[in-house]
């Protein structure tokens, strides 16, 4: 079964997403911070990872920087609510595989 972190700081959203990925099939890690995903992708490393920019105390650009160098095997997709111009050329000359809006892409992560 593939592996799926959900990074999320919105616990509405992070809830709906694992709930929905977990359905599809995926086995399902959630957190709300980019420090908690920094532990996660350290500890135990998923396939792909579902990251929204803006996180409580800091952001996923900040992830994906640090991460994407040393994991260029790991799938990131950014989900956001800011899917303006400039964040998807910053996300994915980051190393983001996907740029996504949450409201009218959700269904293109699967």
């Amino acid at each position: 079964m593939p592996t799926l972190l959900i990074v999320e700081d919105d616990a509405s959203l992070r809830r709906l997403y694992e709930s929905e990925f977990t359905e599809d099939g995926y086995v399902v890690t959630a957190v709300s911070s980019g420090e908690e995903a920094m532990e996660k992708l350290r500890t135990s490393p998923p396939e792909a990872v579902v990251l929204d920019i803006r996180l409580t105390g800091g952001s996923g650009i900040e992830v994906l920087r640090k991460v994407c160098p040393v994991a260029p095997n790991i799938i990131f997709i950014m989900l956001t609510n800011h899917p303006d111009p400039q964040y998807r050329k910053i996300c994915i000359e980051s190393g983001a595989s996907y740029f996504l809006d949450k409201s009218s892409e959700f269904e293109k992560v699967r």
